[in-house]
Parts: C-alpha cells; sequence; structure tokens
C-alpha cells in the first residue's frame, strides 16, 4: 500500500475486472513525436476507472517529467522555427498551481482536461487532441497531436496552437495523412463540444479530489517499457 492510503497501480494489476479502484496511484505518459522515448511522465490518482471513462486527478505539487533543450531551456522559449529541430532532453519538475482533472473515453484520440483558479473557481475545459490512450498494468500512454481546443464555461471554444501543428508538419514530426487524421478528430471533438455532450455535460467542474489522497510520488523506473498493453 502506497503512502497516506493511496493504492499503486502494480498492486492491482491483477484484478478481475481490469480497471482501477479510486484512489490507485498511474502514471499518465506521452510519448516524443519524433522517436519513442517518454519525455512527458505525470503520476495522477486514478477519480473513475470504466468501461465508458478514466478520470484522473493531477496534484498541485507534484514530480512530473517534462521535455527541455539540451541546454535547458524550456522549450516554449525556443522560436518557433527551431522548437522541434534542436536536441532535447528531458528533467524532473513540479507540478505548480492548481491541479488538473483529465478525462479520456477509450478509443478517443482526445482527452478533456479540467482547470480551476486558485479557490476553486472554474476555468476552462481544454481538449487535448493525442493518440488513443494504451493501458498498461502501470498507467496510460500517449502520443500528444499538437492542435488543442480550449472551451469556456459560455460553451464557446476556440482552437489552439495552429501554428504548432504546422511547424511540426513542416519538421517532419507528421506526415499530410496523419495531419488530416488529427483535422478530422479536431472537427469530431467541435461536434461534441457543440452538441455539449460527454463529458461537458457530466457536471465535472463541481468535483473536489478526497482530502485523504496523498500526492502521488515519481517512481524511478517511470519510462519502463510496459509488457503489454491495450486500448
Amino acid at each position: 500500500m502506497a503512502e497516506g492510503g493511496a493504492v499503486r497501480a502494480d498492486e492491482v494489476a491483477g484484478s478481475a475486472t481490469g480497471f482501477w479502484a479510486p484512489g490507485t496511484q498511474v502514471l499518465w505518459r506521452y510519448r516524443e513525436n519524433a522517436g519513442e522515448r517518454f519525455h512527458i511522465v505525470r503520476p495522477v490518482t486514478v477519480v473513475r476507472d470504466d468501461a465508458e471513462l478514466l478520470a484522473v486527478w493531477l496534484a498541485p505539487g507534484t514530480e512530473c517529467v517534462k521535455p527541455v533543450l539540451a541546454d535547458g531551456t524550456p522549450v516554449h522559449q525556443e522560436p518557433l522555427h527551431s522548437r522541434y529541430t534542436k536536441p532535447r532532453t528531458v528533467r524532473r519538475d513540479r507540478w505548480f498551481g492548481t491541479g488538473v482533472l483529465k478525462l479520456a473515453r477509450p478509443g478517443d484520440p482526445w482527452s478533456v482536461w479540467l482547470f480551476w483558479e486558485p479557490g476553486w473557481k472554474f476555468k476552462n475545459w481544454y481538449v487535448n487532441l493525442e493518440a488513443p490512450l494504451a493501458r498498461w498494468a502501470g498507467g496510460v500512454d500517449s502520443r500528444d497531436h499538437f492542435l488543442d481546443i480550449s472551451v469556456h464555461p459560455d460553451r464557446s471554444w476556440r482552437l489552439l496552437d495552429e501554428d504548432e501543428f504546422a511547424q511540426a508538419q513542416r519538421d517532419g514530426l507528421m506526415d499530410a495523412p496523419a495531419a488530416e487524421r488529427v483535422r478530422e478528430a479536431g472537427r469530431n471533438a467541435v461536434e461534441v463540444i457543440r452538441a455539449w455532450g460527454k463529458p461537458f455535460d457530466d457536471g465535472w467542474q463541481h468535483w473536489r479530489p478526497d482530502p485523504s489522497w496523498a500526492v502521488p510520488s515519481l517512481p524511478e523506473d517511470w519510462d519502463r517499457t510496459p509488457a503489454h498493453v491495450s486500448t
């Protein structure tokens, strides 16, 4: 049993249901777009996990892994024209600010994140276009697809990061057929937003984390290769 009463994913990996119990600590990881290395790793706590939805909580102060340029420069500070071509490495850092609730439906090529201002004032939903999550005993893996959608409490929305999406294609990180699949995923996500379908109509903005949950720790083998994955 993990510290604070939370359950590690490897303690329930053999469960009959195949789903993680609330309070289980797992890893939410992204592979780099030009290779197989994991360059974003975030320990999270399972809120809900069933055939319809995986919901996890990224707590403030969680130690994570994030990409940086080889000289230590934060990625977002590098000019766009060289952002994806300069050598990179990873480093450990903390998730500062308020926490994030992440929601993903099996097979969807996106996840939906909820952000709050301090004091639990709801800020917005954020649709992260990505490969459908691949599940393994210790968590879920994906690959980010650059484009995102910000959805506001008044149900208005706007597409984000089109410049990064275009640059990634110019730099060979995504070919034309793959880019069109991402565009199609974005159009499908917008249709869900316009219809105010799940998870937007489920009231998750009123959710709060269990105060007994400990902040998950980043394991030393955060980049381990899964023995088996499923979607």
